[in-house]
């Protein structure tokens, strides 16, 4: 005898809770319209159509002749790689026959499961993050241990301001204000008015923490695969957050008078213990930001592993005299090919791995640039600087992009 079918209208709301869950997880709309695939086959639903945007979606799910649709709204966004792995691994286990309260259990289980770490743990990080992106771009002990306390404070303003549900926009301004201006304070109080190129790579690493890594190339895989609308959206959400994060930047360049200073993105000198000294640096940076995303233990420290291999391979070709946009788009690719062999035998998806990896590769000195640049009203050098800056960050997404087209035969076919 054949188990009775879960009512439509039923199995569609936990759909679309699931789908919600996803994408406020910070998951891609592909993968989402993927996983929420599986489990309508499962549930014995013919056919499923999906409109997706980052704020809301609409559904529509056909059984014989009955006819069912819904939408949900979707907020706040947030990125958290633990939960996106547990949804979809949810979807791949699932078997036909599968009912509404079986899937409402798998839900509520991963909803209530707690973060690996504390907001201090993270906020801690964060700041080693900051500094290890400080050496890597040329700082000095003084700007290096200033951004690690900076980016420390402004990792925790920022959770305990979420904690709140506090606007997301105003407080990555707020947040990109407190842990620069912190940072200025420390720099000016132990060198006194001497703020020098050494000093200046670490006033854009204590702000690290606000790149919104996950959004950006999340947009981009969306827009490759199709999904015009909701990749056009999240791509104007990450926008809006990297403009937040510059106008308090900004604000402190203007009030502490800072002025653009010559200095090289990257470390040239190739000596045995720079070498070794920046691996720590990629391997610390890539590490930060896997706990920042709420990365399991192993996932940690494969992450740390695969940011030391991209950004050592990046800086080395930089260093051989390779320009930074095509050595960067080599590093991720690496990042992104490196990430294909490992993922399926830890059961995690691929964006879980890359973006975290990549993000100490973001060209610091250069986005320190612009914003000066632009404050002093010198709008052609800033665009110069803006255009480099947008080179190599718009490699790092496209590095990975084309890791997805070499590993993954589904990326070559149109569907």
């Amino acid at each position: 005898m054949t188990a009775a079918l879960p009512p439509l209208d039923e199995a569609l709301d936990g759909l679309l809770r699931f789908g919600a869950m996803m994408l406020r997880a910070g998951d891609t709309v592909f993968r989402v319209r993927e996983s929420m695939g599986m489990l309508a086959a499962n549930m014995a639903i013919d056919s499923l159509a999906l409109h997706v945007t980052i704020d809301g979606m609409t559904a529509t799910v056909r059984r014989g002749a009955e006819v069912v649709t819904t939408a949900i709204e979707i907020a706040p966004l947030g990125i958290n790689a633990s939960r996106i792995g547990a949804l979809e691994r949810l979807a791949r286990d699932s078997r036909p026959g599968l009912t509404t309260a079986e899937l409402a259990s798998g839900l509520d289980a991963i909803e209530k499961a707690p973060p690996f770490n504390s907001i201090l743990v993270v906020a801690l990080a964060m700041g080693l993050a900051s500094g290890a992106f400080c050496y890597l771009n040329g700082g000095d002990l003084l700007g290096i241990a200033a951004a690690i306390a900076a980016g420390s404070l402004g990792q925790l303003a920022r959770s305990l301001m979420f904690r709140r549900r506090l606007n997301q926009y105003a407080v990555t301004a707020l947040c990109a204000i407190l842990a620069s201006g912190f940072y200025c304070l420390l720099v000016v109080s132990f060198a006194g008015t001497d703020f020098g190129p050494n000093h200046a790579v670490g006033l854009v690493s204590s702000v690290l923490f606000l790149v919104p890594g996950f959004p950006l190339v999340a947009s981009l895989l969306d827009l490759l695969q199709h999904q015009t609308v909701a990749g056009l959206a999240r791509l104007a959400y990450g926008i809006i957050v990297l403009l937040a994060a510059a106008f308090g930047l900004s604000a402190v360049v203007a009030i502490a008078g800072l002025t653009a200073l010559s200095s090289e993105p990257a470390i040239r000198d190739i000596e045995g213990v720079t070498l070794l000294l920046r691996a720590v640096a990629s391997f610390a940076g890539g590490c930060g930001f896997a706990v920042l995303y709420n990365s399991s233990p192993r996932t940690v420290l494969v992450v740390g592993c695969l940011a030391l291999l991209g950004n050592e391979l990046r800086l080395w070709l930089h260093d051989v005299g390779m320009q930074l946009p095509p050595a960067t788009f080599l590093g991720a690719l690496a990042v992104g090919l490196l990430a294909s062999l490992v993922r399926s035998g830890m059961g995690v998806p691929r964006i879980v791995l890359t973006v975290p990896s990549i993000i100490i590769m973001t060209p610091g000195i250069y986005a320190f640039h612009t914003v000066v640049f632009f404050n002093q009203g010198d709008v052609l050098s800033a665009i110069e600087a803006g255009g480099t800056c947008g080179f190599i960050v718009g490699a790092m997404a496209l590095g990975l992009a084309a890791a997805r087209f070499i590993s993954d035969r589904k990326w070559m076919v149109e569907r």
